[in-house]
């Protein structure tokens, strides 16, 4: 990196809640968000964040028409500006990608399409990605920049490598960025379930066990594959150099793709996660990384792969290993600023966040925390925080 980067402002909306005290205690806890819906597991929002929504839906006749991920990615803008005191006169620029996007109006529409052989007014302008972007730059009344992308699960952090380019470049002076998922429904459900990674609703471990979780994310022991999918939106708000109100600072990242092996599986030794822990990590040593958020969706390969790959980076000198995943599930496009939160919290609070089923020895400080995300094809991305 060229100059650090400051995050002064984090929000999100999760099963977890949307306030930073709310989401901060239901990390101490050992307790998961997964109900059974349909016969399918999921983390859906608590009810008073679903009212919320519903709300911000209701106070706008335009908004009606708008997806979910939309919806989830304006909420959650808005409470990131408001505690970075950003103005919509500022130069700063948007970046929010999705993985999957509009998929409940999709669906909707698609559904609609098939039953009258005619598509509804709305279905391309409110199913397009470009739409999360554009309307939170509408919602918030800004000139600059607005990007919408999809790097699958990764988006998130690549939305962060792009904000930082911008605002490295002299182009922008700060940047928006993050991602939003409303990946619930039964369509990208059976997507899931049709690639054998989905938990299966009557495998959840019995109570009384230690390990409670039906997402056994980092668990190496598991038998079965064991994702679930979350939903959720997270935003960061970053500006150049290291400010007085930076709750983190950014001082490395890395990036990488690996050649398909499989249209959606990693390489045993997760080599882009190699490259992109190697370049973040930089002229750094093993020993000065605390912890690692790991990517682990709780797939049997794919969990062991960062594994492996974390093992050829850092050797006899493995950091604690932590992840959201078992608590909150996947939450796809969102899930790698959801991980970026997580370990600002740690750094902010000076606590690790353990997974209850995983040994790990807890740092005596915490200072310097890696954060990873791999979406399908092997776009990985590490990003290096710091107190």
């Amino acid at each position: 990196m060229q100059n650090p980067i400051s995050i002064t402002a984090i929000s999100s909306i999760s099963p977890l809640g949307k306030n930073s005290d709310d989401i901060w205690n239901n990390y101490l806890n050992h307790s998961h968000c997964f109900t059974e819906k349909d016969g399918v597991l999921v983390a859906t929002f608590p009810k008073e964040l679903k009212a919320d929504i519903e709300q911000l839906r209701q106070s706008n006749s335009k908004y009606k028409s708008l997806d979910n991920s939309v919806l989830y990615a304006i909420f959650a803008s808005r409470q990131a500006i408001k505690s970075a005191n950003w103005k919509s006169t500022d130069n700063f620029g948007i970046n929010i990608g999705s993985s999957r996007g509009a998929t409940a109006l999709f669906e909707h529409y698609h559904e609609e399409f098939l039953l009258n052989k005619k598509a509804e007014t709305l279905s391309s302008p409110t199913t397009t990605l470009g739409n999360i972007s554009s309307w939170i730059a509408h919602d918030l009344q800004t000139k600059g920049p607005e990007i919408s992308h999809s790097i699958t699960c990764s988006t998130a952090l690549h939305a962060m490598l792009n904000g930082i380019a911008w605002i490295n470049s002299g182009m922008c002076d700060k940047f928006l960025v993050g991602g939003s998922e409303a990946p619930l429904t039964p369509f990208t459900i059976a997507q899931m379930q049709a690639l054998k990674i989905y938990s299966r609703a009557n495998s959840h471990p019995e109570q009384g066990e230690e390990s409670l979780s039906p997402n056994q994310a980092l668990n190496l022991n598991k038998t079965e594959n064991t994702m679930i999918l979350g939903e959720g939106a997270a935003m960061a708000c970053l500006e150049s150099g290291v400010t007085k109100n930076a709750l983190a600072k950014i001082i490395g990242i890395g990036y990488a793709t690996e050649i398909l092996e499989h249209n959606a599986s990693l390489s045993t030794d997760a080599i882009c996660f190699q490259r992109s822990m190697a370049m973040a990590i930089g002229n750094k040593k093993p020993e000065d990384i605390d912890i690692i958020v790991t990517h682990t969706p709780g797939t049997i390969k794919g969990d062991q792969a960062e594994i492996n790959a974390i093992q050829k980076i850092f050797c006899n000198k493995i950091p604690a290993l932590t992840t959201n995943k078992w608590k909150i599930g996947h939450s796809l496009g969102a899930s790698g600023l959801l991980s970026i939160e997580m370990a600002v919290m740690m750094l902010q609070h000076q606590q690790f966040i353990s997974v209850p089923y995983l040994k790990t020895e807890t740092p005596k400080r915490i200072k310097h925390i890696l954060v990873n995300a791999v979406g399908f094809g092997g776009n990985a991305v590490s990003i290096l925080l710091s107190k």
